[in-house]
């Protein structure tokens, strides 16, 4: 290996190391003082700024996957811009130097400009100036290690560059091209022929400190891989022991008994009620936010005579009720998984407008994520008698951090884009013509009430079913109107009325079962559903973008 392309070798490692001792401590900073993270601050500009085909694409393909990826891309073009930073080093030190300091400027830019879990604004981009001056530090080290000082030294570093001066096997110094005596030099030997040492290690660049880059390699990479176990070892807000630890208050009303007969007896099919870590999850957070309920704090203004200001203490000591209520995200594709049923204790948002006294005029209103994400909800649908609530607990505990603790939004009968708000933290009675919310700035419907849908569990696409009598199974749902039926067509054949599960509420899905004889062929079976208003399911095909999907779920099962 020539000395130009080790060097440039180990300056592109060095680069590399330099970043990611940056980032290291940049999240190390992130987890002792709450500021953002370098790489989800990046990670989540991006999510700000992708197109939304781009964000379709990655909710229906990716799933919850599409956050630990997105992070990993990040970190790849971190990693790949680093390396060839340091290998321009090689030759061209200060640009190494720029390169490095405009990755440290991403990071405070994205903090700066983008959504935050901060108290205050140095210390949301405080994280991002330790990984700039981590960082740049760590690169001007490598590069003088190597003997490539980028504020002086200008001679020495080309000389390095190009190989050295060379040296006689006496270690007599050479002038470049001739002896001392003035005989020409061929390269690499004197004029009697003899070999031309380059120094003590001839594969080493000129003013190569080997310990001392050593050193230098060995603290950037330390610096860097300790400061991230740290940061995910330190205690992130308040613990999972906290949370589970509170204790909800028994509800004022509660919800009624389930009726008997309300799952499909069939195997595969959907458990009535999604048990919490099977619930979905589609936010736009790359870290959940584990918010201490002694420090959280609702502001409720706006349109409003008085102004309030609720502590978590002050909803759990109000009246709280129970319901089931199933939650549909606006991303699911027909006959997809983003759908689930859970049962809900929380404050009724009507009862709390109420005091708070709403205003003629106001049509709507902006609930504020912790981390600054916007919705806009129609104030129709959060004071008609529906049970639109705070809630504080779900399916018998509090709220898991993942869907909001200690307290988010439910509204049945509406999209969650428009109405679900996790880790809420304030609420603004306002007018749809005086602001715009993050979805619909991205193209998504102002108001989303959700559509009569169905969908079809078990048998799943392609099973292989024996002839004979078979069943299907699945959900419908149509929240705040109800399904009152469902019916499954086998193949071009007449529409037939599938077997209906006892109803808990409009506001719950609904199971069914379909009893056929299969006989041996392939055969698609097609479900649609009729909701309480009459309106049957739509066979018209829409994708989610801007107000949800549409169309019948259909799937096709091989009979031997």
């Amino acid at each position: 290996m020539t000395k130009t392309r080790r060097l440039r070798l180990l300056a592109s490692l060095g680069g590399a190391l330099a970043a990611g001792a940056g980032l290291g401590l940049g999240e190390l900073t992130a987890a002792l003082a709450g500021g953002t993270s370098p790489v989800v601050g990046v990670a989540t500009h991006l999510v700000d700024m992708a197109p939304g085909p781009a964000k379709d694409w990655a909710v229906k393909n990716l799933g919850t996957a599409d956050k630990p990826i997105l992070i990993g891309v990040v970190l790849l073009g971190v990693t790949v811009f680093a390396l060839l930073g340091g290998a321009i080093g090689a030759w061209k030190p200060k640009v190494a130097v720029v390169m490095t300091v405009l990755l440290g400027l991403l990071a405070i830019l994205a903090a700066a400009t983008g959504r935050t879990l901060a108290a205050n604004h140095f210390v949301q981009v405080l994280p991002g100036i330790v990984t700039l001056l981590a960082a740049t530090a760590g690169i001007i080290w490598v590069l003088r290690a190597l003997n490539l000082n980028p504020f002086g030294g200008g001679e020495r570093r080309k000389a390095a560059v190009a190989g050295g001066s060379k040296q006689h096997a006496s270690g007599n110094q050479l002038a470049t091209g001739r002896n001392a005596s003035g005989d020409q030099l061929t390269d690499g030997r004197d004029a009697s022929g003899n070999e031309v040492a380059d120094g003590p290690d001839a594969s080493a660049p000129a003013g190569f400190d080997r310990r001392g880059f050593l050193v230098t390699t060995m603290a950037l990479g330390a610096a860097g891989v300790g400061g991230l176990v740290v940061s995910r070892v330190l205690p992130n807000g308040v613990s999972e022991a906290t949370r589970t630890g509170i204790k909800i208050p028994g509800p004022a009303s509660r919800a009624g008994a389930v009726p008997a007969g309300v799952s499909a007896d069939v195997a595969g099919a959907s458990r009535f009620v999604t048990p919490n870590k099977q619930f979905y999850r589609v936010d736009t957070l790359l870290t959940v936010p584990k918010i201490d309920p002694r420090n959280w704090e609702l502001r409720v203004h706006g349109m409003v005579d008085h102004d309030l200001r609720l502590s978590f203490a002050d909803l759990l000591g109000r009246r709280l009720i129970e319901r089931d209520i199933t939650l549909t995200c606006v991303s699911n594709e027909v006959g997809g998984p983003y759908v689930g049923n859970a049962r809900w204790i929380g404050v009724p948002i009507a009862e709390i407008l109420r005091e708070a006294g709403v205003q003629a005029g106001a049509d709507a209103v902006r609930s504020t994520s912790v981390d600054g994400l916007t919705i806009g909800t129609p104030l129709k649908a959060l004071t008609d008698g529906r049970d639109a609530i705070f809630a504080v607990a779900m399916n018998g505990e509090p709220l898991p951090f993942e869907h909001g603790f200690p307290v988010r939004m439910v509204v049945p009968g509406l999209y969650g884009y428009v109405s679900a708000t996790k880790w809420v933290v304030d609420i603004e009675v306002t007018r749809f013509e005086d602001f715009s919310a993050y979805w619909t700035d991205r193209g998504w419907s102002v108001e989303a009430p959700i559509k009569t849908s169905s969908r079809i569990d078990v048998p799943k696409g392609f099973a292989q079913v024996k002839a004979g009598p078979a069943v299907a199974a699945g959900v419908a749902w149509a929240q705040h109107r109800g399904i009152t039926k469902v019916e499954v067509q086998v193949d071009d054949g007449p529409w037939q009325p599938a077997e209906l599960a006892a109803q808990d509420t409009i506001d719950t899905w609904r199971q069914w079962t379909f009893r056929w004889n299969a006989t041996p062929g392939n055969h698609k079976l097609t479900v649609r559903a009729t909701d309480a208003d009459g309106q049957v399911q739509t066979a018209d095909r829409a994708a989610p973008r801007p107000n949800g999907s549409s169309g019948l779920h259909n799937t096709v099962v091989m009979v031997e």
